[in-house]
């Protein structure tokens, strides 16, 4: 029976502790805006990064997702990416979304493929 107690207690003190910890590894950086040029850049997450001291507000912005799209098509929808060839800055932030507008008479729920080209 003291066991039990002993096991117990041990068990609440261990998930009271002050000392429990958990959260996500750091980024190696704040940003690394994505620039086509390899010219004095770091290769960063599969894209070069531009010097941080030359980010602008434009890096981060991306205007065109409050157009709605055409959708007469066969499918009846049409997709709009936003991913880092749209908004440099989202490079190693892990962030990517789409606008989905869809036919008000029915339009289908695309098939998104993302084709990797393979490594050489």
């Amino acid at each position: 029976m003291k066991t039990a107690h002993f096991i117990l207690i041990f068990c609440l003190l261990a998930l009271a502790s002050p000392f429990a910890y958990a959260s996500d590894p750091s980024p190696l950086q704040d940003f690394c805006v994505a620039i086509n040029d390899p010219k004095d850049a770091v290769f960063v997450n599969g894209k070069f990064c531009k010097d941080p001291k030359l980010a602008r507000a434009q890096d981060f912005y991306y205007s065109g997702l409050n157009i709605p799209r055409n959708t007469s098509n066969p499918v009846g929808s049409t997709v709009t990416p936003v991913n880092v060839a749209q908004i440099p800055g989202l490079n190693t932030l892990g962030i990517s979304l789409v606008r989905i507008d869809y036919a008000p008479n029915g339009g289908l729920n695309p098939l998104i493929l993302t084709l990797v080209p393979p490594k050489s």
